[in-house]
Protein backbone atom coordinates (compact mmCIF):
# COMPACT_ATOMS: atom_id res chain seq x y z
CA UNK A 1 0.00 0.00 0.00
CA UNK A 2 0.96 3.43 -0.85
CA UNK A 3 0.41 6.60 0.79
CA UNK A 4 -0.09 9.97 -0.65
CA UNK A 5 -0.83 13.75 0.60
CA UNK A 6 -1.55 16.13 -1.85
CA UNK A 7 -1.38 19.80 0.17
CA UNK A 8 -2.92 22.98 -1.91
CA UNK A 9 -1.28 25.41 0.39
CA UNK A 10 -4.02 28.07 1.46
CA UNK A 11 -6.44 26.76 -1.35
CA UNK A 12 -9.57 27.06 0.88
CA UNK A 13 -10.90 30.50 1.47
CA UNK A 14 -14.24 31.81 2.39
CA UNK A 15 -17.48 32.88 -0.35
CA UNK A 16 -16.26 35.93 -2.58
CA UNK A 17 -18.98 38.40 -3.79
CA UNK A 18 -17.03 38.13 -7.01
CA UNK A 19 -17.48 34.15 -7.35
CA UNK A 20 -21.24 35.23 -6.75
CA UNK A 21 -21.05 33.73 -3.30
CA UNK A 22 -18.86 30.85 -4.18
CA UNK A 23 -15.55 30.03 -2.86
CA UNK A 24 -12.51 29.11 -5.49
CA UNK A 25 -12.66 25.49 -4.85
CA UNK A 26 -17.08 25.66 -5.60
CA UNK A 27 -16.47 28.04 -8.44
CA UNK A 28 -14.36 25.94 -10.37
CA UNK A 29 -14.76 22.70 -12.05
CA UNK A 30 -11.94 20.15 -11.10
CA UNK A 31 -12.35 16.72 -12.61
CA UNK A 32 -9.06 14.75 -10.30
CA UNK A 33 -10.11 16.70 -7.12
CA UNK A 34 -13.82 15.41 -7.96
CA UNK A 35 -12.33 11.85 -8.13
CA UNK A 36 -10.47 12.14 -4.44
CA UNK A 37 -13.80 14.13 -3.19
CA UNK A 38 -15.73 10.87 -3.88
CA UNK A 39 -13.77 9.47 -1.32
CA UNK A 40 -14.65 9.79 2.66
CA UNK A 41 -14.75 13.46 3.81
CA UNK A 42 -13.59 15.40 6.92
CA UNK A 43 -12.08 18.49 8.66
CA UNK A 44 -8.78 18.81 10.57
CA UNK A 45 -8.20 21.63 13.09
CA UNK A 46 -4.82 22.15 11.32
CA UNK A 47 -4.02 25.58 13.96
CA UNK A 48 -4.82 25.04 17.15
CA UNK A 49 -6.81 27.37 19.16
CA UNK A 50 -3.56 28.62 21.49
CA UNK A 51 -1.18 29.28 18.07
CA UNK A 52 -1.41 31.73 15.03
CA UNK A 53 -2.65 30.24 12.02
CA UNK A 54 0.22 29.72 9.66
CA UNK A 55 2.11 27.00 7.44
CA UNK A 56 4.56 26.76 9.81
CA UNK A 57 1.48 25.31 12.82
CA UNK A 58 -0.07 23.66 9.81
CA UNK A 59 2.70 21.41 8.62
CA UNK A 60 3.86 20.09 12.34
CA UNK A 61 0.02 19.20 12.80
CA UNK A 62 -0.27 17.50 9.20
CA UNK A 63 3.21 15.39 10.24
CA UNK A 64 1.11 14.28 13.23
CA UNK A 65 2.83 16.29 15.70
CA UNK A 66 1.30 18.01 18.88
CA UNK A 67 2.36 22.04 17.38
CA UNK A 68 0.98 23.44 21.19
CA UNK A 69 4.09 20.98 22.85
CA UNK A 70 6.14 21.32 20.22
CA UNK A 71 6.34 24.75 18.46
CA UNK A 72 9.06 27.46 19.11
CA UNK A 73 9.29 29.62 16.24
CA UNK A 74 8.56 29.81 12.53
CA UNK A 75 12.17 30.29 11.41
CA UNK A 76 13.85 27.27 12.99
CA UNK A 77 12.21 25.09 10.90
CA UNK A 78 12.80 27.04 8.48
CA UNK A 79 16.74 26.93 8.86
CA UNK A 80 17.12 23.11 9.72
CA UNK A 81 15.32 23.09 5.89
CA UNK A 82 18.56 24.55 4.51
CA UNK A 83 20.63 22.15 6.61
CA UNK A 84 21.08 24.96 9.92
CA UNK A 85 20.61 23.79 13.31
CA UNK A 86 20.87 26.27 16.50
CA UNK A 87 22.71 25.62 18.77
CA UNK A 88 21.72 26.90 22.43
CA UNK A 89 21.72 30.79 22.75
CA UNK A 90 20.74 31.59 19.12
CA UNK A 91 17.49 32.79 17.77
CA UNK A 92 16.61 32.74 13.87
CA UNK A 93 14.75 34.58 11.84
CA UNK A 94 13.02 34.79 8.52
CA UNK A 95 14.31 37.54 6.60
CA UNK A 96 12.12 38.33 3.24
CA UNK A 97 13.10 40.60 0.42
CA UNK A 98 10.24 42.87 0.52
CA UNK A 99 8.46 45.46 -1.83
CA UNK A 100 8.17 48.64 -0.10
CA UNK A 101 6.42 51.79 -1.32
CA UNK A 102 5.58 55.62 -0.64
CA UNK A 103 2.80 57.51 1.08
CA UNK A 104 1.52 60.36 2.85
CA UNK A 105 1.59 57.19 5.80
CA UNK A 106 5.35 56.73 5.32
CA UNK A 107 6.28 53.56 4.18
CA UNK A 108 3.92 50.66 2.66
CA UNK A 109 3.99 46.67 1.95
CA UNK A 110 3.85 46.72 -1.52
CA UNK A 111 4.60 42.80 -1.65
CA UNK A 112 5.85 40.58 0.97
CA UNK A 113 7.62 38.48 -1.51
CA UNK A 114 9.74 41.43 -3.18
CA UNK A 115 7.63 41.46 -6.17
CA UNK A 116 8.41 37.62 -6.62
CA UNK A 117 11.71 38.12 -6.62
CA UNK A 118 13.55 34.71 -7.56
CA UNK A 119 16.27 32.75 -9.03
CA UNK A 120 19.82 34.25 -9.08
CA UNK A 121 18.10 38.25 -8.58
CA UNK A 122 17.10 37.29 -5.40
CA UNK A 123 20.61 35.78 -4.51
CA UNK A 124 22.18 38.56 -5.48
CA UNK A 125 20.08 41.05 -3.34
CA UNK A 126 20.37 38.43 -0.55
CA UNK A 127 24.02 38.81 -0.47
CA UNK A 128 24.65 42.38 -1.00
CA UNK A 129 22.36 42.89 2.34
CA UNK A 130 24.57 40.39 3.76
CA UNK A 131 28.27 42.26 2.39
CA UNK A 132 26.80 45.90 3.19
CA UNK A 133 29.19 47.19 5.63
CA UNK A 134 26.57 49.06 7.73
CA UNK A 135 24.50 46.09 7.74
CA UNK A 136 27.55 43.64 9.09
CA UNK A 137 28.40 46.27 11.87
CA UNK A 138 24.59 46.14 13.24
CA UNK A 139 24.59 42.70 12.96
CA UNK A 140 28.04 42.18 14.30
CA UNK A 141 26.48 42.96 17.78
CA UNK A 142 24.90 39.88 17.73
CA UNK A 143 26.83 37.96 16.14
CA UNK A 144 24.50 37.86 13.22
CA UNK A 145 24.57 35.38 10.33
CA UNK A 146 22.49 35.38 6.69
CA UNK A 147 21.70 31.99 4.98
CA UNK A 148 20.23 33.46 1.47
CA UNK A 149 18.34 31.35 -1.08
CA UNK A 150 17.21 31.77 -4.41
CA UNK A 151 13.36 33.16 -3.12
CA UNK A 152 12.68 35.73 -1.44
CA UNK A 153 12.81 33.86 1.50
CA UNK A 154 16.43 33.76 3.62
CA UNK A 155 17.34 32.57 7.09
CA UNK A 156 19.00 34.58 9.23
CA UNK A 157 20.91 33.49 12.98
CA UNK A 158 22.16 35.51 15.93
CA UNK A 159 22.55 35.65 19.44
CA UNK A 160 19.68 36.33 21.16
CA UNK A 161 15.90 34.94 23.42
CA UNK A 162 12.84 34.73 20.38
CA UNK A 163 11.04 36.22 23.43
CA UNK A 164 13.00 39.80 22.74
CA UNK A 165 11.29 40.36 19.78
CA UNK A 166 7.62 41.19 19.10
CA UNK A 167 7.60 40.43 15.23
CA UNK A 168 4.83 40.99 12.40
CA UNK A 169 4.43 38.91 9.43
CA UNK A 170 4.92 40.52 6.15
CA UNK A 171 1.83 38.91 4.36
CA UNK A 172 -0.20 39.87 6.94
CA UNK A 173 0.18 43.53 6.45
CA UNK A 174 0.29 43.85 2.39
CA UNK A 175 -0.81 47.16 1.24
CA UNK A 176 -0.67 48.68 4.95
CA UNK A 177 1.92 51.48 5.89
CA UNK A 178 4.41 49.74 7.72
CA UNK A 179 5.16 52.22 10.80
CA UNK A 180 2.72 50.41 13.28
CA UNK A 181 4.37 46.88 12.92
CA UNK A 182 7.93 47.92 12.91
CA UNK A 183 10.23 45.38 14.94
CA UNK A 184 9.00 45.59 18.50
CA UNK A 185 10.32 44.06 22.09
CA UNK A 186 13.76 44.54 23.71
CA UNK A 187 15.37 43.52 20.80
CA UNK A 188 13.42 45.48 18.12
CA UNK A 189 15.20 48.27 18.16
CA UNK A 190 18.21 46.06 16.68
CA UNK A 191 16.53 44.94 13.85
CA UNK A 192 14.66 48.04 13.02
CA UNK A 193 18.27 49.76 12.10
CA UNK A 194 18.99 46.38 10.47
CA UNK A 195 16.00 46.96 8.35
CA UNK A 196 16.82 50.57 7.95
CA UNK A 197 20.11 49.56 6.65
CA UNK A 198 18.94 46.59 4.33
CA UNK A 199 16.48 49.49 2.41
CA UNK A 200 19.83 51.45 2.07
CA UNK A 201 21.57 49.15 0.46
CA UNK A 202 19.01 47.86 -1.45
CA UNK A 203 16.74 50.83 -3.09
CA UNK A 204 19.69 51.81 -6.13
CA UNK A 205 20.94 48.02 -6.25
CA UNK A 206 21.40 47.38 -10.01
CA UNK A 207 18.91 44.22 -9.96
CA UNK A 208 16.83 46.60 -8.72
CA UNK A 209 17.17 49.54 -11.37
CA UNK A 210 16.56 46.44 -13.72
CA UNK A 211 13.10 45.17 -12.19
CA UNK A 212 11.83 48.98 -11.55
CA UNK A 213 13.15 49.28 -15.91
CA UNK A 214 10.73 45.65 -16.23
CA UNK A 215 7.47 47.12 -14.49
CA UNK A 216 8.47 44.80 -11.84
CA UNK A 217 8.49 46.02 -8.00
CA UNK A 218 11.65 46.84 -6.98
CA UNK A 219 12.50 44.28 -3.42
CA UNK A 220 14.27 46.88 -2.01
CA UNK A 221 13.96 45.76 1.61
CA UNK A 222 14.58 43.63 4.55
CA UNK A 223 11.67 42.66 6.84
CA UNK A 224 12.85 40.09 9.99
CA UNK A 225 9.56 37.89 11.29
CA UNK A 226 9.01 34.59 12.75
CA UNK A 227 11.68 34.32 15.83
CA UNK A 228 12.26 31.33 17.37
CA UNK A 229 14.79 28.93 18.90
CA UNK A 230 15.91 25.26 18.18
CA UNK A 231 13.05 22.65 17.92
CA UNK A 232 12.92 18.39 18.63
CA UNK A 233 10.69 16.84 16.62
CA UNK A 234 9.64 12.98 17.24
CA UNK A 235 10.95 10.51 14.41
CA UNK A 236 8.02 9.61 12.27
CA UNK A 237 9.24 6.24 11.21
CA UNK A 238 9.53 5.18 14.46
CA UNK A 239 6.21 6.59 15.42
CA UNK A 240 3.91 5.68 12.26
CA UNK A 241 6.04 2.57 11.04
CA UNK A 242 5.92 3.93 7.31
CA UNK A 243 9.15 5.87 5.46
CA UNK A 244 8.47 8.64 3.43
CA UNK A 245 9.57 11.87 1.75
CA UNK A 246 8.10 15.19 1.43
CA UNK A 247 8.13 17.09 -2.02
CA UNK A 248 8.17 21.09 -1.40
CA UNK A 249 10.08 24.06 -2.52
CA UNK A 250 9.47 25.98 0.68
CA UNK A 251 12.25 25.68 3.61
CA UNK A 252 9.95 25.68 6.06
CA UNK A 253 8.17 22.61 4.84
CA UNK A 254 11.20 20.69 4.32
CA UNK A 255 12.60 21.42 7.93
CA UNK A 256 9.69 20.12 9.42
CA UNK A 257 10.08 16.60 7.16
CA UNK A 258 13.63 16.68 7.91
CA UNK A 259 13.42 17.51 11.62
CA UNK A 260 10.72 14.33 11.50
CA UNK A 261 13.55 12.10 9.94
CA UNK A 262 11.81 12.58 6.31
CA UNK A 263 13.03 12.89 2.93
CA UNK A 264 12.94 16.79 1.26
CA UNK A 265 14.69 16.10 -1.52
CA UNK A 266 15.80 18.90 -3.66
CA UNK A 267 13.23 19.38 -6.75
CA UNK A 268 14.75 21.10 -9.99
CA UNK A 269 12.21 23.96 -11.38
CA UNK A 270 10.30 23.88 -7.69
CA UNK A 271 9.83 27.97 -6.80
CA UNK A 272 7.45 28.15 -4.45
CA UNK A 273 5.30 30.05 -6.87
CA UNK A 274 3.00 29.81 -9.65
CA UNK A 275 5.26 28.60 -11.93
CA UNK A 276 7.25 26.14 -9.77
CA UNK A 277 7.25 22.88 -11.72
CA UNK A 278 4.57 20.57 -11.13
CA UNK A 279 5.99 17.40 -12.88
CA UNK A 280 8.94 17.39 -11.78
CA UNK A 281 7.28 17.60 -8.25
CA UNK A 282 5.01 14.39 -9.61
CA UNK A 283 8.10 12.59 -10.40
CA UNK A 284 10.28 13.19 -7.34
CA UNK A 285 6.79 11.96 -5.27
CA UNK A 286 6.58 8.71 -7.37
CA UNK A 287 10.42 8.10 -7.37
CA UNK A 288 10.66 7.97 -4.12
CA UNK A 289 7.27 6.01 -3.80
CA UNK A 290 9.06 3.58 -6.45
CA UNK A 291 12.41 3.66 -4.80
CA UNK A 292 10.64 1.92 -1.80
CA UNK A 293 8.53 4.65 0.34
CA UNK A 294 5.77 4.14 1.82
CA UNK A 295 4.38 7.35 1.73
CA UNK A 296 4.92 10.85 -0.14
CA UNK A 297 3.72 14.02 0.46
CA UNK A 298 3.61 16.53 -2.29
CA UNK A 299 3.16 20.37 -1.43
CA UNK A 300 2.33 23.26 -4.15
CA UNK A 301 2.61 26.86 -2.15
CA UNK A 302 0.85 28.75 -4.87
CA UNK A 303 -2.46 29.02 -4.08
CA UNK A 304 -1.41 30.66 -0.61
CA UNK A 305 1.31 33.18 -2.46
CA UNK A 306 -1.58 33.87 -4.85
CA UNK A 307 -3.41 35.07 -1.54
CA UNK A 308 -1.06 37.00 0.12
CA UNK A 309 -1.02 38.96 -3.38
CA UNK A 310 -4.38 39.23 -3.64
CA UNK A 311 -5.14 37.80 -7.10
CA UNK A 312 -8.42 35.66 -7.41
CA UNK A 313 -7.34 34.94 -10.60
CA UNK A 314 -4.07 33.29 -10.14
CA UNK A 315 -5.21 31.87 -7.15
CA UNK A 316 -7.76 29.94 -9.56
CA UNK A 317 -5.08 29.16 -11.92
CA UNK A 318 -2.69 28.06 -8.85
CA UNK A 319 -5.92 25.19 -8.01
CA UNK A 320 -6.34 24.33 -11.91
CA UNK A 321 -2.74 23.42 -11.99
CA UNK A 322 -3.17 21.39 -8.58
CA UNK A 323 -6.11 19.82 -10.09
CA UNK A 324 -4.55 18.98 -13.65
CA UNK A 325 -0.80 18.63 -13.20
CA UNK A 326 -0.43 17.26 -9.46
CA UNK A 327 -3.39 15.31 -8.58
CA UNK A 328 -4.53 13.82 -12.06
CA UNK A 329 -0.93 12.22 -13.04
CA UNK A 330 -1.05 10.62 -9.78
CA UNK A 331 -4.10 9.37 -10.11
CA UNK A 332 -2.96 7.97 -13.47
CA UNK A 333 0.21 6.65 -12.06
CA UNK A 334 -0.21 5.33 -8.69
CA UNK A 335 -1.85 2.55 -10.25
CA UNK A 336 1.43 0.91 -11.41
CA UNK A 337 2.69 0.68 -7.68
CA UNK A 338 -0.18 -1.38 -6.33
CA UNK A 339 -3.30 0.06 -4.02
CA UNK A 340 -3.17 3.50 -2.40
CA UNK A 341 -4.81 5.95 -0.70
CA UNK A 342 -4.43 9.84 -1.50
CA UNK A 343 -5.53 12.58 1.13
CA UNK A 344 -6.17 15.93 -0.82
CA UNK A 345 -6.16 18.93 1.62
CA UNK A 346 -4.81 22.72 2.36
CA UNK A 347 -2.94 22.83 5.14
CA UNK A 348 -5.25 26.12 6.03
CA UNK A 349 -7.11 29.23 4.77
CA UNK A 350 -5.67 31.82 3.12
CA UNK A 351 -8.38 34.43 2.80
CA UNK A 352 -8.69 36.57 -0.28
CA UNK A 353 -10.76 38.96 1.51
CA UNK A 354 -8.07 39.94 3.88
CA UNK A 355 -4.93 38.12 2.18
CA UNK A 356 -3.74 36.64 5.73
CA UNK A 357 -4.51 33.03 6.96
CA UNK A 358 -7.40 31.83 9.09
CA UNK A 359 -7.85 29.09 11.51
CA UNK A 360 -10.84 27.64 10.41
CA UNK A 361 -11.05 23.65 10.71
CA UNK A 362 -9.48 23.32 6.69
CA UNK A 363 -11.50 20.31 4.79
CA UNK A 364 -10.21 17.22 3.60
CA UNK A 365 -10.80 14.57 1.21
CA UNK A 366 -10.01 10.61 1.61
CA UNK A 367 -9.84 8.46 -1.81
CA UNK A 368 -8.83 4.80 -1.59
CA UNK A 369 -7.89 2.93 -5.03
CA UNK A 370 -9.66 -0.25 -3.04
CA UNK A 371 -12.83 1.30 -2.96
CA UNK A 372 -13.03 4.06 -5.27
CA UNK A 373 -16.58 6.35 -4.73
CA UNK A 374 -18.71 8.20 -6.97
CA UNK A 375 -16.61 11.10 -8.08
CA UNK A 376 -17.98 14.50 -6.32
CA UNK A 377 -17.07 17.90 -5.93
CA UNK A 378 -14.32 18.68 -2.54
CA UNK A 379 -14.82 21.87 -1.38
CA UNK A 380 -15.40 23.66 1.93
CA UNK A 381 -19.53 23.39 2.17
CA UNK A 382 -19.20 19.43 0.77
CA UNK A 383 -16.87 18.74 4.27
CA UNK A 384 -18.77 21.43 6.33
CA UNK A 385 -20.78 18.41 8.35
CA UNK A 386 -18.00 15.77 8.04
CA UNK A 387 -15.82 14.70 11.06
CA UNK A 388 -14.20 16.93 13.15
CA UNK A 389 -10.23 15.77 13.78
CA UNK A 390 -8.46 17.84 16.51
CA UNK A 391 -4.86 16.68 15.66
CA UNK A 392 -2.78 15.68 13.11
CA UNK A 393 -2.18 12.41 14.76
CA UNK A 394 -5.62 11.45 14.25
CA UNK A 395 -5.21 12.49 10.63
CA UNK A 396 -2.15 10.48 10.02
CA UNK A 397 -3.89 7.48 11.67
CA UNK A 398 -7.05 7.50 9.74
CA UNK A 399 -4.54 7.89 6.07
CA UNK A 400 -2.51 5.11 7.29
CA UNK A 401 -5.24 2.54 8.76
CA UNK A 402 -3.77 2.36 12.08
CA UNK A 403 -7.25 2.01 14.28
Amino acid sequence: MKYVLVVGDGMADFPLDKLNGKTPLQYLTLKAFDVIGGGSLGRLRSCPRELPPGSDVAFLTLLGNDAVKVYAGRSPLEAAGMGVLLKPGEVAFRMNLVALGESPEGPVMLSHNGGGVEGEDALTLARAVAADPEFQKIGGERGLMIYPTDTFRHVAVAKGKAAEFLLKPPHDIAGQAVKGYLPGGPGGGWLRRLQRAAGAALTRHPVNVKRAAAGLKPANSAWFWGAGEACQLPDFTQKYGVTGTVVSAVPLVKGIALLNRLNAPEVPGATGLLDTHYENKVAAALSALQAGDDFALVHVEAPDEMSHDGSLENKLEAIRRIDARVVKPLLEMLPALGDFRMLLMPDHYTLLSTRTHDGTPVPFALYDSRVPGKPAPFTEAACQGAPLLESGDELMKLLFERG
